[in-house]
């Protein structure tokens, strides 16, 4: 029997939450005999834009259905889609004759303003989740979690957490034999390595809101270049020893440590995700020297490079 799959868009929705999603349902309904039927669906149909300017057309929501699992998918317009009484109304006629209901990153808004997260875990981007926690105090929120399923309800992480999120209801539909082609066919891993954790060196030195927050990010942009306490005390517009002092307090650890952690956790990703030579890979993060990048991981995950590399396409 056919499972249809409604996704659900507004402006300025996020391209690869829906993307990732249609690909992995149709890789699935191609192995599995046609198992999926999938709509793409908005209040009011026709084309929606989302915020990479690509649009796509859909069905007006209250014509379509019924769904066997519907998800709202995340963006910018997340702000404006929970804020409309139409979009809450059908969320809200829409549970008990759907079996799932599903978010992919700031698509939980949607339905936390719908109420249909109300003393429920859920999840979302880590950038997010602390808004998401202050303006629905009844949803117990876990910033960690890549994807979270309580009861019917199914929430997920950022952007490509929805290709987790897809794959964990293929699963739990067609068996584990299908998500892992799935998987396979998409390149990405049947499960992430590591757990299933939204781990982030940003997040554990200071997080989204601390005061070196953006300091983080152009630190993990610029990873490549030479990254002394000088720089970044400018980049903050402090003194350097001004700078040490009071970023040690905040974040935990001393500036070079947080540099050289944010170049292992880029470095482990690319080792981890790619093919390109370690030599590259470490040029690339800041490291240079691949003899010293291979030491630093020894110390911070007890194994050289190329045996994650390895471990990671057996996974």
């Amino acid at each position: 029997m056919v499972k249809h799959i409604g996704i659900l868009i507004y402006p300025d929705f996020q391209l690869l939450d829906a993307a990732g999603p249609i690909t992995a349902f149709e890789i699935a309904g191609g192995m599995a005999d046609g198992a999926y039927g999938l709509s793409l669906l908005s209040r009011d149909g026709g084309s929606v834009r989302s915020s990479a300017g690509v649009a796509l057309d859909t069905t007006a929501m209250w014509k379509a259905g019924p769904w066997d699992t519907l998800i709202v998918i995340g963006g910018n317009g997340s702000r404006n889609a929970m804020q409309c009484p139409d979009l809450r109304a059908f969320l809200r006629a829409r549970v008990e004759s759907t079996r799932r209901l599903c978010s992919v990153c700031s698509g939980a808004f949607p339905l936390a303003a719908a109420g249909l997260l109300d003393g429920k875990r859920a999840t979302t981007h880590w950038q997010r989740a602390e808004e998401l926690s202050r303006l629905f105090p009844d949803v117990n929120v876990d910033p960690d979690a890549i994807y979270i399923q309580d009861g019917a309800v199914w929430t997920s992480a950022g952007i490509s957490a929805s290709i987790d999120l897809a794959l964990a209801l293929i699963t739990e539909d067609l068996g584990d034999t299908v998500s892992r082609y799935v998987a396979q066919q998409m390149v990405v891993f049947h499960r992430r390595p590591g757990g299933q954790s939204q781990f982030s060196a940003l997040l554990e030195m200071g997080g989204s809101n601390g005061r070196f927050a953006v300091l983080l990010g152009w630190i993990r942009a610029h990873l490549s270049d030479r990254l002394t306490i000088e720089t970044l005390a400018a980049q903050v517009a402090m003194s350097p020893r001004n700078f040490t002092r009071t970023f040690r307090l905040s974040v935990g650890m001393s500036p070079a440590r947080t540099v050289e952690r944010l170049r292992l956790e880029a470095a482990r990703e690319r080792v981890e995700r790619s093919t390109i030579p370690i030599e590259a890979i470490a040029n690339d993060t800041g490291f240079n020297d691949p003899e010293r990048m291979r030491r630093a991981f020894l110390r911070a995950f007890g194994q050289p490079p190329q045996a994650m590399r390895r471990n990671a396409t057996t996974t």
